[in-house]
């Protein structure tokens, strides 16, 4: 094997293990605190027929997992607190708007539970 295969072979692996960046895992159920347990409630009722939270795969929405670890949302804008809480309440494209069905509490627990992810 020539050096110089040798050497595009070498930085073709290091492009492939920079790009494979993992998120790191959710914080496990049983560790989140009284708030984020509350958000996690909350995801079920109104959120998990849509989207997965623990998981990478989009169910009829973009999935969670990592959602304010990514640079981005779907949407191109950064994931910030005041972003997300606007779909929630407002909506976005195909997501129905929450404004009415969730207080302030419950959308502060939910995203208490989504930073967990």
């Amino acid at each position: 094997m020539s050096n110089t295969f040798r050497l595009f072979l070498l930085a073709l692996a290091a492009f492939a293990a920079a790009g494979c960046k993992s998120l790191p895992p959710p914080t496990p159920l049983a560790q989140l605190d009284a708030r984020q347990a509350h958000g996690h409630q909350v995801f079920q009722t109104h959120c998990a027929a849509c989207h997965y939270d623990r998981k990478d795969d989009s169910l009829h929405g973009p999935p969670m997992l990592g959602l304010f670890k990514k640079p981005a949302l779907p949407s191109g804008a950064a994931p910030t607190d005041e972003r997300v809480t606007a779909t929630i309440l407002h909506g976005r494209g195909l997501m129905p708007a929450m404004g009415n069905s969730v207080d302030q509490q419950d959308t502060d627990d939910l995203l208490a539970y989504l930073h967990t992810l």
